[in-house]
């Protein structure tokens, strides 16, 4: 056990408790202490309380010559519909590392929504004795970042309708006197927004006055088309009935009605700028080249051009800052950002690791977590978060299980909510062995950017030997560095040591440098397909949606961004019922859209939800507050 002063050895019970009840059976240490341990003084954090605090960005520019250290991504197998266990694993190494392996190591993980907390998935913490805590405070408000996140989403909403509404009842003239009011002295000024608005439409003027009518026009006159507008607004609870609603229905509004919908808040492309930002002007650039929709005329309409980029910027100042929590042992973790992982990256933010890396230093260790299976979550990471850091890994950690390994191998169905059929519960090496072939193709494509894979098989109480060797067999066979059996829901950091010890090795030997899997002077499709061969497609059709929107994207300017692909996380394929390893089929492409401020565009494989729905029973019914000692009961 390491010797630092915030670490603290768990007394471990068997049968495993609740979540909520391990949690709450622990007093966080004060998160100054916790910072203390990463040399972090009181200036570089402001206090959100006892056991949160915000890092500040200062601390990148403070520590920039210091080296980084080992930087590792947890990514898993294609999941069942109950997980399998990528966070839990994520924190249960950490604590290996730090805990019992005497490292220096921060946990980096994306916070959560509100909308499954109180829905039907609950928190996302963590689990078992591998947890972040205070789990309340982490799973909730935490410290208000999808708050800001929300609010500025919707002052661009209401920027959006509200320009069309004036510029409907206006004269080119009427509209740019009210925009460029005169001030005291009789004049008419630009600020910096409008000066942006002014480069962009290739005016060098920097004078209203100075304007002749058709640039007081062109200026002035956005003319949206609102059959383009992609701007929806949002909030952090799942409300099936805002999926499609209308606006404008007021007698003010002079009958400007029209259909839009509501997004759950972690899907705006605010939370995605959020994630891949590396600075605060990075931010301020990001969020001010956000696309809402197009003119009438066909070109790109954004948030500059709506004049709101810098007052986004400023609802966002203090969301740019990670927030520092700590493990159930003690461990540090930074909590930042929570991007969608099929629309968007689903990885926390870049500013988290690059600030973590620094923490550590050299033979330290960060390690972060990647949404859903490889196919997509490490993909992403990969090829759209580690290209906009700069920032290399050395090991990329797959997380399996028995369960989805049957699954894969052609056992019954897995639906969430319901009991385990049989198969699940009783050894089927066989079974196992079939659906190895996820768990090979996943290693292949890992390897394939040039880092050491390490496979992890998150152990349940069912599982046996010989099922877990066969595990280990096929990943050494497939490719794997190493292969590792982890008890951490049911031990902590104590479960994971052979883990941190294999990450470890992998991270010291790694020989290659990081390797893309497409360029981005290629051209979308091409793009497109590269991602479409890892999946086992023989090839991509489009919808004719989907050509116009490349043909758009491309004239527009926007071919040299990364590709996200919307895909479900079940299967390899755009088929969530083909398990294993599928290959020779074709790739249907729905749409494209684009989230040009993060910086990618999204084809969409499939229909996506943007806004989940609660289920008969919400967790909200479980959720309560013990009012004798103000702790929250019942959070899962």
């Amino acid at each position: 056990m390491s010797s630092s002063k915030t670490l603290r050895k768990l007394q471990v019970v068997s049968p495993v408790p609740a979540d909520i009840d391990i949690a709450n059976s622990v007093e966080p240490f004060h998160i100054s202490e916790i910072a203390g341990e990463l040399d972090l003084s009181p200036d570089h954090y402001d206090l959100y309380g006892k056991y949160k605090a915000k890092v500040l960005l200062s601390v990148l520019g403070e520590l920039e010559g210091r080296g980084d250290g080992y930087y590792v991504v947890v990514g898993g197998i294609t999941p069942t519909p109950l997980g399998e266990g990528k966070s839990t694993t994520t924190v249960g190494l950490c604590q290996a590392l730090g805990a019992f392996l005497d490292k220096k190591v921060v946990t980096c993980l994306r916070q959560p929504s509100q909308g499954p907390t109180f829905g039907i998935k609950g928190g996302a913490a963590g689990g078992g004795y591998s947890q972040v805590i205070p789990m309340d405070e982490f799973n909730l408000h935490l410290t208000g970042d999808i708050h800001a996140i929300t609010a500025a989403n919707n002052l661009l909403a209401a920027a959006i309708d509200t320009r069309i509404f004036h510029e409907s009842a206006q004269s080119d003239k009427a509209l740019f006197n009210r925009l460029c009011p005169l001030n005291k002295e009789g004049k008419r000024n630009f600020n910096d927004v409008m000066l942006r608005r002014l480069k962009k439409l290739g005016i060098s003027k920097d004078k209203p006055e100075d304007l002749s009518p058709q640039e007081v026009k062109k200026f002035a006159r956005l003319d949206i088309n609102p059959d383009s507008i992609t701007w929806r607004r949002v909030m952090d609870v799942n409300d099936r009935f805002l999926r499609k609603i209308s606006i404008g229905q007021g007698p003010e509004e002079k009958g400007m009605v029209r259909e839009t919908g509501f997004d759950i808040s972690v899907a705006s492309e605010i939370m995605a700028v959020l994630a891949l930002t590396t600075s605060l002007a990075d931010m301020r650039e990001r969020l001010g080249k956000m696309v809402i929709g197009n003119s009438k005329a066909g070109e790109p309409i954004t948030a500059d051009d709506l004049g709101v980029g810098g007052a986004l910027t400023v609802l966002m100042k203090d969301a740019i800052n990670p927030t520092l929590m700590q493990t159930l042992e003690g461990t540090p973790v930074l909590v930042h950002a929570g991007p969608f992982a099929n629309i968007a990256h689903g990885n926390s933010s870049i500013v988290a690791d690059k600030i973590a890396l620094k923490l550590v230093g050299p033979g330290g260790f960060v390690v972060t977590e990647a949404g859903f299976g490889a196919d997509i979550g490490t993909e992403k990471f990969m090829n759209i978060k580690c290209r906009y850091s700069g920032l290399t890994p050395q090991c990329a950690v797959i997380v399996a299980t028995i369960r989805a390994l049957k699954m894969h191998g052609g056992g019954p169905e897995v639906v969430a909510g319901k009991p385990l059929d049989r198969a699940y519960l009783s050894e089927n090496v066989a079974l196992v062995e079939a659906g190895c072939v996820n768990l090979a193709r996943h290693i292949s494509n890992t390897k394939a950017y040039g880092v050491n894979v390490v496979v992890a098989v998150n152990m349940f109480s069912t599982d046996t030997e010989a099922e877990l060797n066969a595990v280990k067999k096929a990943a050494l066979s497939a490719g794997a560095y190493d292969a590792v059996v982890c008890t951490h829901h049911a031990h902590g950091g104590k479960g994971a040591v052979d883990l941190g010890i294999a990450v470890q090795k992998a991270c010291e030997n790694v020989t290659q440098p990081l390797r893309f899997l497409y360029p981005l002077d290629i051209s979308i499709k091409d793009k497109i397909e590269a991602i479409a061969r890892s999946y086992g497609a023989s090839g991509v059709e489009y919808s004719d949606q989907a050509e116009k929107q490349i043909e758009m994207y491309t004239r527009q300017g926007f071919l040299d961004l990364p590709i996200c692909m919307a895909k479900t996380q079940y299967s390899f394929s755009h088929n969530a019922s083909e398990k294993g390893a599928p290959s020779g089929f074709v790739l249907p492409i729905r749409d494209v859209r684009a989230s040009i401020g993060a910086g990618f565009i999204y084809p969409l494989v499939g229909t996506m939800s943007t806004m989940p729905g609660l289920p008969t029973r919400p967790c909200f019914y479980d959720i309560d507050l013990d009012t004798a000692t103000g702790r929250v009961i019942g959070l899962s």
